[in-house]
């Protein structure tokens, strides 16, 4: 049955007992040095754990996985800078179909290795919304594949919000949750989940300064787009979307910014301390967590680990 409204907490189950088969349900990590840094108790959902790397896997295997046989003989296309062309490939791979994948000229180089291992067939433009989306309509035009968009699709948001559904049943007591913000897919669905499971847990989105167009839509209560963005984190270049913004604008508690300094210093904590590979979009939250905000102080807090997909020739403090 089509998505054509607000996904409701059924959308959600459904998505999760549909992607089952072809995901991780990834642990949730605590560390006793981070809590002691932090001033508060967090617990790691690890979608860095995840099928391709990354929570974008759910949504995408949701999203593929609801198109009618006709949809999907064509193909499927998008356009992504990594971690979303990285799940849609290996999402057509498994559904036999062919992904035509739209990269910025600046995706990492680990991103685009994976998207051609998984039978991704890339198609380079310059990196900006306008190229991405006329390079992107060609090849539909062209091929007649079914559009499968990042962020601003339903099914995509509430395959996403599987990652907070699995949250809050092994964490139901928690007081709030961190996540970090693009294009807002893995947020808004992070807020119906808490809406429809624990409303009372307050859900922080956690952006970069340099990308910061969700904090500068919520505090003017309209949507500005992301211009220039700049930030080591280049999975939250993105802006917001028309599905994505009305729920975060209701719902979001809170934006928090971070900077890259802090950015990188929060990724090499996680290395070192709790021996696990996250990139630096994932570091956000983290960052925000050991921020020193008196509000975060004591609390019992939920932090979205987004995905581990890193160039290891590019570590960030070498």
């Amino acid at each position: 049955m089509k998505i054509v409204n607000l996904p409701t907490l059924k959308d959600i189950q459904i998505a999760h007992e549909r992607i089952k088969p072809y995901i991780h349900q990834t642990p949730v990590l605590s560390s006793q040095q981070l809590n002691e840094k932090s001033g508060s108790r967090l617990y790691f959902k690890c979608e860095n754990f995840q099928k391709a790397g990354a929570f974008k896997s759910r949504g995408a295997m949701n999203a593929i996985l609801s198109l009618s046989e006709d949809e999907i003989n064509k193909g499927v296309a998008t356009h992504s800078s990594g971690n979303h062309a990285q799940a849609l490939a290996r999402a057509a791979k498994i559904m036999k179909v062919p992904a035509y994948i739209v990269m910025p000229s600046t995706a990492p180089k680990v991103k685009v290795a994976a998207v051609e291992q998984y039978g991704g067939k890339i198609t380079f433009c310059q990196p900006t919304l306008e190229a991405r989306e006329s390079t992107l309509n060609a090849i539909i035009e062209k091929t007649g594949a079914t559009l499968i968009h990042p962020y601003n699709d339903y099914y995509i948001i509430a395959g996403q919000a599987t990652a907070c559904l699995e949250l809050i049943s092994k964490c139901p007591d928690l007081d709030m949750i961190l996540c970090p913000v693009g294009g807002g897919g893995l947020l808004s669905g992070t807020l119906l989940s808490t809406r429809y499971l624990s409303p009372e847990i307050k859900v922080i989105a956690c952006e970069p300064e340099g990308a910061n167009d969700t904090w500068q839509s919520v505090k003017s209560g309209k949507l500005i787009p992301s211009l220039s963005p700049q930030t080591i984190a280049d999975g939250l270049l993105t802006s917001l979307g028309s599905l994505t913004w009305p729920i975060i604008k209701e719902q979001v508690h809170d934006v928090i910014l971070v900077n890259d300094q802090q950015i990188i210093e929060a990724m090499k904590l996680v290395w070192e301390r709790m021996k696990i590979i996250i990139e630096p979009s994932s570091a956000v939250p983290v960052a925000v967590a050991l921020s020193a905000r008196e509000e975060l102080k004591g609390k019992k807090i939920g932090i979205i680990l987004s995905g581990g997909n890193i160039d290891l020739n590019k570590i960030p403090w070498l």
